[in-house]
């Protein structure tokens, strides 16, 4: 498969205008890439953007941080599916999931997942915040909420996604579960080395240049 259809082409920087979400629009369908993922507040712009074409509309929730009351990620995504949205990159609560209240930590995933509605559901668990045990827990907490990929990172804390968390993931779901690699992906070597290590989707605000640099080599 080429790299450009596991690639989510991104813009998720506070200052981002509709035009500059608008180049990224007419990027992913130039360059074929599987979603343009946005803040939800572009959702509806983006998914009319996209009409017509195969490129998916991705929304992020409860996004950087994670920590807002369920019921706010779980409107969030309810919004962002009735304004075109295809897929679903909520963040978990991080401090809850350090304080062990896994209970807590489901019923956010799930209620995501019920508002999502089908929909594909990506659980961002902020690896670089985490140790590895509580990466292995939020890993089986996605699978039992019946999300559809962990994802690595926000690309807004202290770090993204390394070959060690993505191989860490890909072991907790096996084939349950997609795994996406996000935050610092910015070559095609590192774009590589995350799907060799088990990733199956890429978040990436350097998609042109990941896709142009594998024609070269064709």
């Amino acid at each position: 498969m080429q790299i450009s259809k596991l690639i989510d082409h991104t813009i998720l920087k506070p200052d981002a205008t509709e035009l500059e979400v608008k180049k990224i629009c007419d990027e992913a369908k130039e360059y074929s890439f599987k979603s343009v993922c946005v803040n939800s507040t572009y959702v509806k712009y983006v998914s009319e953007q996209l009409k017509g074409s195969d490129v998916l509309t991705c929304s992020v929730v409860g996004f950087p941080l994670g920590a807002m009351p369920t019921e706010v990620k779980s409107y969030e995504t309810d919004m962002a599916i009735k304004n075109g949205a295809d897929e679903i990159d909520m963040v978990i609560n991080i401090g809850e999931l350090k304080d062990k209240k896994y209970d807590h930590v489901l019923k956010d995933i799930k209620s995501v997942v019920e508002a999502a509605k089908g929909k594909t559901v990506k659980v961002i668990i902020e690896t670089c915040l985490l140790e590895d045990e509580e990466k292995v827990k939020a890993c089986e907490l996605s699978v039992e909420a019946s999300a559809h990929y962990v994802k690595t990172s926000t690309g807004f804390s202290t770090g993204g996604a390394t070959e060690d968390d993505v191989k860490l993931m890909r072991k907790v779901v096996g084939d349950k579960l997609g795994v996406k690699a996000s935050g610092g992906v910015r070559s095609l070597k590192d774009a590589q080395k995350m799907i060799k290590a088990g990733a199956s989707r890429i978040g990436a605000s350097s998609g042109v240049s990941i896709v142009l640099e594998e024609q070269s080599k064709n």
